[in-house]
């Protein structure tokens, strides 16, 4: 049998066999859901790398044993990867306030609504200052403009920026960052 008709033929178990070997898998219920398809292509790759396809006279109940030591290898590999100790749950924090996470989306949120009533102008001034740190005259030189409209537009902003957004967020903007 020449290489491409092993191929073929491994091919062809792969499109017979790969519903069935699934269901074999799912009942030994070694591995997890999740994992089934990673497990079956495994089975397939080793198959393929194996040179003498016609020597395999039962080829199904070669391909299920093979499929149950690849979910044995993946079972002893998985529990020594995440070795699990109910112990170390009690030891586990979550560095996430909820309270803080919720205020700080309600902060981004009215920030975003406040720079939307700036002009576009405005905002791409905004942006290429306070997002890239350009200096005002690299800024004029992008917009073709002085260095002092420049300055104006982004005092102009601020100013709006600071109109727009309620003092108690400025006051929870200024805590996040202590």
């Amino acid at each position: 049998m020449n290489d491409q008709d092993a191929k073929n033929r491994l091919a062809d178990w792969f499109r017979q066999w790969r519903s069935p070997l699934r269901k074999f898998l799912r009942g030994r219920r070694a591995i997890p859901a999740s994992d089934l398809d990673d497990v079956a292509q495994e089975v397939f790759l080793r198959l393929m790398r194996y040179e003498r396809t016609e020597l395999v006279e039962h080829p199904q109940a070669y391909l299920y044993k093979m499929a149950a030591n690849v979910a044995a290898e993946w079972a002893i590999r998985a529990h020594h990867a995440k070795p699990h100790d109910s112990h170390w749950l009690a030891t586990l924090s979550s560095g996430d306030d909820p309270e803080h996470s919720v205020s700080r989306r309600q902060v981004e949120r009215e920030v975003l609504r406040a720079i939307e009533t700036l002009s576009v102008r405005q905002r791409r001034m905004l942006k290429l200052h306070y997002f890239e740190g350009l200096p005002y005259a690299e800024i004029a030189e992008r917009f073709g403009a002085s260095q002092r409209s420049v300055k104006r537009a982004l005092t102009k902003s601020y100013d709006r920026l600071y109109h727009e957004l309620d003092p108690h967020l400025l006051g929870e903007i200024t805590d996040g960052r202590e």
